[in-house]
């Protein structure tokens, strides 16, 4: 099954905020739990993603569509990156979510939810 893991925004992520050492260490780590994704063939992609000023959202449904420019509040709704994985459950997904590195330098969440 695939599965989407979303990294929720956190406010200095939202800000554009990469503070050092932090962006060093944490891309390093990130860097090997990518390598071991890979090396289990678990990692189809991934990517960060741009803060949410950077971004448009468009309202449909409505007899009237609505386009709205970034930034998108409340920063817990908001995806600061993603991966797809490929994994037999939800089970063994979980598995590789706890064992990934902080993606934050402040608590954040991460999402996982399964693809049709």
């Amino acid at each position: 099954m695939r599965v989407l893991v979303l990294v929720k925004a956190t406010g200095s992520s939202e800000a554009g905020e990469h503070p050092e050492p932090w962006t060093s260490a944490m891309m390093d780590a990130m860097g090997r739990f990518n390598d071991e994704l890979r090396s289990a063939g678990v990692f189809v992609m991934a990517a960060g993603l741009e803060p949410s000023s950077a971004g448009k959202r468009l309202l449909c449904g409505d007899a009237e569509r609505r386009e709205v420019d970034g930034p998108f509040s409340p920063t817990s709704d908001v995806v600061a990156g993603f991966w797809i994985w490929e994994v037999p459950s939800m089970d063994v997904a979980m598995d590789w979510a706890r064992r990934c590195p902080d993606p934050m330098p402040t608590p954040s969440w991460i999402e996982i939810r399964p693809m049709h």
